[in-house]
Parts: structure tokens; sequence; C-alpha cells
């Protein structure tokens, strides 16, 4: 079985929400490219986006606009 991922959205006001559960990667790229370019990104109210795997790691990260790819490197 494929790995599965968790897309979380976060708001003003610490108001989070997660988006998509244990879906395919595909569609959490699409979720996260979309809660990160949506009407309320664009006002600036959604603060961070991230993708988590299946062991709860971020792999994804969408924060004040940048994008960044977390080092999932063991041990370095």
């Amino acid at each position: 079985m494929s790995e599965l991922f968790s897309v979380y959205q976060f708001m003003m006001d610490d108001i989070s929400e997660k988006v998509r559960e244990h879906v395919p990667l595909k569609e959490a790229m699409y979720a996260a490219h979309f809660y990160t370019h949506n009407v309320m990104a664009r006002m600036k109210l959604t603060k961070r986006v991230i993708i988590t795997d299946s062991g709860d790691n971020i792999v994804f990260e969408w924060k004040d606009g940048r994008v960044t790819w977390p080092d999932q490197t063991v041990g370095s």
C-alpha cells in the first residue's frame, strides 16, 4: 500500500484545520496548492500550510508565502 498524507491549514489567531486526511501525495499536493493560492492566502489570513506523512512528519511547509521542504535525513 502507498504512503498516505494529511494536509493542515493554519489561520490567524491559532485556528487550524485538517483539510485532507490519509490521501495520496498527488491529492495532498493539489490541496496544498489550493490552500496556498486561494483568497484567504492572498489576503494573508492563511499563515501556514503543511503536509504530513503517515508518521506525522512534516514533508512540506508553506509559511508566510515561502515553501520549505524539511530535511528528512535521520541523524544529520
